[in-house]
């Protein structure tokens, strides 16, 4: 099993921009048949250290990571990311 987290800060930090981004990187869920379990959440915090949105998703395989990472889905949510992100980091392990 492989866990993917990626953390982004985006060029608007306001409210209805998080929510926004959020709910697009959720409708995920269901669409891409590699996800085992995916996670949406929009930092509390807000710190300067703070990045405004964390997305964990567990797949089974460095296979299915790959198949996941160029489905139709996903990449209508790299396009949108693409458009509001100022940064983003990733970290993929196993479990």
């Amino acid at each position: 099993m492989i866990k993917h987290i990626v953390f982004f800060k985006l060029k608007d930090r306001s409210p209805d921009k998080v929510a926004e981004t959020v709910a697009v990187l959720r409708n995920m869920e269901g669409r891409i048949p590699q996800l085992l379990s995916i996670e949406v959440g929009a930092d509390l915090i807000h710190s300067e250290r703070s990045f405004d949105i964390a997305l964990v998703t567990v797949v089974a395989s460095m296979e299915d990571l790959q198949a996941y990472q160029v489905h139709p889905a996903h990449k209508e949510v790299i396009a949108h990311i693409n458009e509001v992100k100022e940064l983003s980091i990733a970290v993929d392990y196993e479990i």
